[in-house]
């Protein structure tokens, strides 16, 4: 046992080490170098080898990681981690601000202080902390619901083990902080260049580089990467009552949190297009990646008079940024033949980091487009893109295009097959003949007929299927289900018990549903609402591989174009085969009567159009689809002018801003499951 001279060096010690750890991570002013902090650091972590009743949970030397974990635990937050409306123009704040005012009953003389703050591009956590001392971290997760990285946070050295208790502020019983972990410019590059000298593959942007490192199940890997945070509110607090927003990140900072040094506190929307105008200017010369600004009420009683919407609060906006836009050439284009045959030129880029994200290939989607961008090899181009939008070339510099430039011609003939490639009249689709003799169409094939919304074979993933198909064990669907495990054992990929799990896997796919397997065939133009119509109007496959035209144009919904397509694929001799070698292989499901067409109509979400946005918590997205249609609804991916309703879960995006500003009626999950009920 540790004697009284143990205790009291290490309590120095531990005293000490965090005092350097605060001003150096988090004050940016170190006393010390890192040589004697190395030496002080060993010391410390010598006597608690010595004696191991020494190391506490928050000794400095638990910042270097400990056991790798199996899995991570699923924790509930105490109070939920709200996602944030969003806004994209200067009315947007100025109706922001204005709704505000409204809630509020203010005069015209009275302005509301917000306080801005960058939005970071980062991983939302929650650190707990009980009596002062962290007891928990979590991530986001859904809102409610995240995964306990305690571990892991704790290797994160601007993070307090303990709270700074210099201050007058009193010790909270409980203490909810929010906060945001992020690896800044400079780490990133650093990260980088290490993984290429070790010769590993490297991170294509911080925002991943730091989700990948908060989730790694080995606490030692998380210590080795340069995490950091900034915390901006806190969640339950007990024992520690702030008025305002603004004295809630004072108190922050006092309790020992690296707070950003960025955040302003502003006056109406004037004072927050200013800040955002002001720091869109200086965004590139910032040490982190941000993709807006987030503008909170400063009153913390006034918060609560606005309250929420649809799990936001009306309080709090996050104004995102306008869409990036860089500079790059072109290296190369190429096409890429995908499921359908549909040919698709892509250009291959000089790597650019635009919107958050390293681009180097681009569609370009058919030739019309080509021609009119009248893009080439060598030619110097502009990619836009904003938040999770595919980036896309807006302009061509011709003025820049080099002598050595290389024009591009489509390809008569399939790059993959040497199939003729034909463009049916009036169509802008080049297309490959080779149906399933082509290669890249049959991977692709396989890999849409296993995916998760069509016959979900588990353990079937991209390279699975490459390999399958590279090595001559699948030349068409229906062979996935003739695979035996002796002979996926002798793949790169399979052990013995993959090869059982995947197996195993095949055969529970074969009990399904219909509207799966029409989806799964990868009929052109027909998704999961469609299939899910072919199946409520015939009811069985029989009646729809023998429906005419007339008759399947007479669904909603399916014209003519989508009519003539479905019956030609039904009708074509080597999808017929291929159907029914599914079938007897043993893919099976329960047949069912045609809806009645006037039952329809007497449901209560009937002649509805319903948008689904953000996760849920009761149930799968999936599943709230199905039930949904039970009701009558139509259920979309868009939101216009003729939705009816959009249901938001947690994090929702820009479908309830869009939603907002079309006027649609936004309901929340929990008025969802009412409709169940």
């Amino acid at each position: 046992m540790a004697n009284d001279g143990a205790r009291s060096e290490h309590s120095g010690l531990v005293a000490l080490l965090e005092k350097y750890n605060h001003e150096y991570y988090v004050l940016d002013q170190p006393s010390v170098s890192d040589y004697d902090y190395d030496q002080l650091m060993q010391k410390l972590m010598a006597l608690e080898e010595q004696f191991p009743e020494l190391r506490t949970p928050t000794s400095p030397s638990q910042r270097v990681g400990g056991q790798a974990l199996d899995k991570f635990e699923s924790v509930k937050h105490l109070m939920p981690m709200l996602s944030l409306s969003n806004g994209f123009s200067d009315d947007d704040i100025e109706q922001f601000d204005r709704r505000n005012r409204e809630g509020l009953d203010l005069d015209e003389n009275t302005l509301i202080d917000y306080i801005a703050e960058p939005k970071l591009d980062g991983l939302a956590v929650s650190l707990l902390y009980q009596d002062g001392i962290l007891i928990r971290a979590a991530t986001r997760g859904d809102g409610k619901t995240g995964e306990n990285v305690t571990e892991n946070v704790r290797t994160i050295r601007s993070v307090p083990l303990e709270l700074c208790l210099s201050s007058n502020l009193p010790v909270p019983s409980v203490l909810e902080v929010r906060g945001e972990i992020f690896i800044d410019k400079k780490g990133f590059e650093k990260l980088n260049q290490n993984q290429i000298d070790k010769g590993e593959k490297t991170f294509v942007n911080p925002r991943n580089a730091a989700a990948g490192s908060l989730r790694q199940l080995d606490s030692k890997v998380t210590a080795q990467r340069p995490l950091e945070i900034y915390c901006y509110s806190v969640g339950l607090v007990e024992g520690w009552a702030p008025k305002t927003h603004s004295e809630t990140l004072e108190g922050l900072t006092n309790y020992g949190f690296r707070i950003c040094p960025e955040i302003e506190k502003v006056k109406s929307s004037k004072g927050c297009l200013s800040y955002f105008s002001s720091l869109s200017k200086s965004r590139d010369t910032l040490d982190y990646e941000i993709d807006g600004i987030v503008y909170k009420v400063d009153r913390l009683d006034w918060q609560k008079s606005l309250g929420y919407i649809a799990k936001a609060p009306r309080w709090a906006l996050a104004h995102k940024f306008p869409a990036q836009e860089k500079s790059t050439t072109v290296e190369n284009i190429e096409v890429q033949v995908g499921r359908t045959g549909a040919i698709t030129p892509v250009a291959r880029l000089k790597p650019v980091f635009v919107g958050g994200v390293t681009v180097s290939n681009v569609t370009l989607h058919n030739q019309q487009e080509m021609e009119r961008l009248n893009i080439q090899a060598g030619d110097t181009v502009i990619v836009r893109r904003a938040g999770d939008v595919i980036p896309q070339i807006v302009s061509v510099n011709h003025s820049l295009r080099p002598d050595s430039g290389v024009s591009f011609e489509f390809p008569r003939q399939c790059p993959v097959c040497d199939s003729p490639i034909e463009v049916k009249e009036g169509g802008v689709v080049a297309r490959c003949t080779g149906g399933i003799i082509c290669g890249a169409q049959l991977k692709q094939s396989v890999k849409h007929f296993a995916s998760r919304k069509a016959m979900d074979i588990d353990g079937l993933g991209e390279k699975i299927v490459e390999q399958l198909i590279d090595e001559g064990l699948v030349s068409t669907v229906p062979d996935l289900y003739h695979l035996r495990i002796e002979q996926l054992v002798e793949l790169e990929r399979f052990a013995e018990k993959s090869a059982e799990n995947l197996i195993e896997s095949l055969e529970k796919s074969k009990a399904t549903e219909l509207a799966r397997f029409l989806f799964a065939l990868g009929m052109p133009q027909v998704g999961e609402a469609t299939a899910q119509q072919l199946v409520d109007h015939f009811g069985t496959l029989i009646a729809i591989q023998s429906a005419s035209v007339e008759t399947l144009e007479a669904i909603p919904d399916i014209g003519p174009i989508m009519a003539q397509s479905i019956h030609d694929f039904l009708r074509e001799s080597r999808q017929q085969e291929i159907i029914q070698a599914l079938v007897s292989a043993g893919i099976h499901w329960q047949e069912s009567e045609p809806v009645d067409q006037q039952s329809l109509a007497d449901l209560p979400l009937s002649e509805k159009t319903v948008v689904m946005t953000g996760t849920f918590t009761s149930m799968s997205r999936s599943d709230a689809k199905k039930k949904l249609q039970s009701l009558g609804a139509k259920v979309t991916g868009s939101v216009s002018k003729k939705t009816s309703y959009v249901i938001v879960g947690a994090d929702p995006g820009s479908k309830a801003s869009k939603a907002e500003e079309l006027g649609v009626e936004i309901i929340d999950e929990d008025e969802m499951l009412g409709w169940f009920d």
